[in-house]
């Protein structure tokens, strides 16, 4: 078998002796060539190149949830083919590591690397849906190239948090959950469309949902992670299924801290619930528009504003190692 492992140096919770001995372990057991990132984009080429080279037959990541997300977009550069593309494996390696999770990877990177290296004598994989977003044709601001994301997007409130956070981290501060929570309160605070959302939810053969003032769409459960506790903005959301979304019509301080508890206290079974919020779940087709741009995120990457995203959700788009 031929590998190429695609490794983050930057990945905030593995230390080069530890990447080293992942090294060594996999190479024992496959030709493993591995590559270390060197910039914004780069595990996206080189997923891309393995892909287009038809000689690489799996593509393991070692990074956290940007850089699987990259990895994903180069292997899928041309349409997903199960059958046709290399596998994905992944070693996490980041400060929450939601897919890895999700997968039910372990999150120690030697412990999830001892797993794949058992599924691969084992010759197990699972082939997982994803979702696939990009700016509308018809809107304002610049055309968005269509990009898959693993497990969630949002348009809103969350994003703006998430680039609250990445501007922090371009301070110099660490990536955790505390620096999300100060930062969750400071996008709170300063937004202006608390009462009155702006966001709008259109599907094929409905209506449309108006006047959203928050927006997460999710491609598994859970939605991410507080530490080891698992949070479900949409418990029925699957890699099996496509997309969920979850919206809230009311940012005010009681909605929000109604809803803040349901998220910490969510279940498998019971998510977000009340008069203020709005659960659609299997979602094929579907798109946000916003009456003015709002912040956009995918898979916890800030990608500046939107007014409009189109969402596609693709069953059945990659194999990967479990």
């Amino acid at each position: 078998m031929r590998a190429l492992l695609v490794v983050n140096p930057a990945a905030t919770t593995t230390s080069a002796r530890t990447r080293d001995v992942l090294i060594h372990a996999l190479a024992s057991e496959m030709k493993l060539e591995a590559v270390s990132t060197e910039h914004r984009g780069h595990a996206r080429d080189l997923a891309r190149r393995a892909a287009e080279s038809g000689d690489v037959d799996l593509v393991v990541a070692l990074g956290g949830d940007g850089t699987v997300n990259e990895v994903v977009n180069g292997l899928l550069h041309h349409g997903p083919d199960p059958d046709g593309l290399p596998h994905l494996a992944v070693v996490p390696g980041g400060s929450t590591n939601v897919f890895a999770r999700a997968l039910g990877l372990p999150n120690d990177p030697v412990e999830a690397t001892g797993a794949i290296l058992d599924a691969l004598a084992e010759k197990r994989d699972r082939t997982v849906g994803l979702g696939l977003a990009s700016g509308t044709p018809d809107t304002e601001d610049e055309s968005v190239p269509a990009r898959w994301f693993t497990f969630c997007a949002g348009l809103g409130f969350d994003a703006g948090v998430i680039g609250r956070v990445e501007q922090q981290r371009e301070r110099g501060r660490r990536s955790t959950h505390a620096l999300y929570i100060r930062q969750a309160i400071r996008q709170f605070l300063g937004e202006p469309r608390r009462r009155a959302g702006s966001i709008s939810l259109e599907r094929p053969g409905h209506d449309p949902v108006e006047g959203l003032a928050l927006s997460i769409v999710c491609n598994t459960s859970p939605w991410t992670y507080l530490g080891n506790r698992p949070v479900y903005a949409s418990p029925t959301a699957s890699f099996d299924t496509a997309l969920d979304v979850l919206g809230l019509d009311r940012l005010s301080t009681p909605t929000v801290a109604r809803y803040a508890t349901h998220l910490l206290t969510s279940t498998p079974e019971r998510g977000p619930h009340g008069k203020h919020a709005v659960a659609f779940p299997d979602l094929t087709d579907f798109a946000l528009h916003s009456k003015a741009p709002l912040p956009f995120q995918m898979d916890g990457d800030h990608l500046g504003v939107r007014t409009s995203v189109t969402f596609t959700g693709v069953r059945r788009a990659l194999r990967v190692i479990v």
